[in-house]
C-alpha cells in the first residue's frame, strides 16, 4: 500500500520511482534468530543494514553520490540505528554517502502530517515488519 502511495505521488511530481524488489525470504534469512528481539533492537538494525545496502548499491548503479531513507521520518524507529546502518552501507562503496538527517525536527514532522492529509495518504503506524506489526507503540 505504501509503495503504491509513493508511486502515485512521485508520478504526480514527474519523478522516477526506482523500485527495489522486496525479497521476503532473504529478509527472513537476515533476521533469523532475531524474530523475538524487542522493537528498536538487533532485528531492526539488521533489517536496516540489509535495506540500506540495497539502496546504496542502487545509488551506485544509477551513478548517484547520495542516498537517504524515509525510515528516518518514522517516530517508531531509532534514528541512531538508521544512521548507523546508512553510514555502514555507504562505507561498502566508494564515492557514495548517506544523507543523515533528522526528518522529525525543524518543522518536518508537521510538513509530513500536512502532506499525509492533503494527499490522502495511508499512514501506517508500524514499519511493515511482520514481527513489529503487533507491537503496540501507542
Amino acid at each position: 500500500m505504501r509503495k503504491n502511495e509513493c508511486t502515485r505521488y512521485a508520478q504526480s511530481l514527474g519523478l522516477e520511482i526506482i523500485d527495489g524488489d522486496y525479497d521476503h525470504e532473504s529478509w527472513l534469512q537476515t533476521i533469523v534468530g532475531l524474530e523475538n528481539a524487542p522493537e528498536r533492537g538487533k532485528r531492526c538494525l539488521s533489517c536496516f543494514k540489509m535495506r540500506m545496502l540495497a539502496a546504496a548499491r542502487m545509488a551506485v548503479e544509477k551513478e548517484l553520490d547520495t542516498f537517504a531513507t524515509t525510515l528516518a521520518s518514522s517516530r517508531w524507529k531509532s534514528l541512531s540505528q538508521i544512521a548507523e546502518a546508512g553510514r555502514w552501507a555507504a562505507s561498502q562503496f566508494s564515492g557514495i554517502s548517506f544523507w543523515e538527517k533528522n526528518w522529525r525536527k525543524q518543522g518536518l514532522s508537521e510538513r509530513r502530517r500536512i502532506l499525509l492529509q492533503t494527499n490522502g495518504f495511508y499512514n501506517q503506524t508500524y514499519c511493515g515488519c511482520e514481527f513489529s506489526r503487533t507491537f503496540n507503540f501507542i
